[in-house]
């Protein structure tokens, strides 16, 4: 992210936090339609899709005094999105077929160039959360979101207590969620954390 986009972003969330409407107006403008298409082409559902996104933005709203974002508006905005694209797919997970819903996370990835974009964003943005962790948690986390290892399994494998393999992977997502922002629910840090480090 270039350093004029850095500064962009954070004069907006400073507009937001004050209370200024046309700052809403303008990040609507700026992310709504590339948002709206990435979720109705794994949705199909325009309705649902244009509630979803007006939620997000309402949200951020409600929020805005105590909003703090640390990473890109474009890589948070996408992660919001994609949260919500998945919850209602969880939610109604019985009505729908399994290959669809094993398909989705490239479905909404690549459903836009622009939404390609913020995943890579995003995707870099949580690595170098994780790479700037101490090293014995970096370790932890990985083996239990990459190598999809158990508990148990970390700790046999590094020789430590299951309870120390608890302690590391609260100490990472809990980084991970302070240096997305305090608006980002830890429900969205840990299905994030687990999504993007597959």
């Amino acid at each position: 992210m270039s350093k004029s986009d850095l500064n962009s972003d954070i004069i907006l969330i400073n507009r937001l936090r004050n209370g200024d409407e046309s700052a809403l107006t303008e990040l609507y403008n700026k992310f709504w339609q590339s948002l709206f298409v990435s979720s109705y082409n794994v949705l199909k559902d325009k309705e649902l899709c244009e509630d979803i996104i007006q939620d997000i933005f309402m949200n951020i709203w409600h929020n805005r005094e105590k909003l703090e974002i640390n990473i890109s508006l474009k890589g948070y905005m996408y992660a919001c999105a994609r949260y919500q694209v998945f919850n209602q797919f969880k939610k109604n997970k019985d009505k729908i077929h399994v290959e669809l819903f094993e398909d989705l996370d490239k479905r909404f990835q690549y459903s836009t160039p622009e939404t390609q974009l913020m995943h890579d964003e995003l995707l870099d943005q949580i690595n170098s959360i994780v790479q700037a962790l101490p090293e014995k948690c970096q370790l932890v986390y990985k083996l239990s979101r990459e190598e999809q290892l158990s508990h148990k399994e970390i700790a046999e494998r590094l020789d430590i207590s299951t309870k120390t393999v608890e302690n590391h992977i609260t100490k990472a997502l809990h980084v991970i969620r302070l240096s997305m922002g305090t608006s980002a629910s830890m429900a969205m840090v840990l299905w994030l954390s687990k999504n993007l480090f597959k």
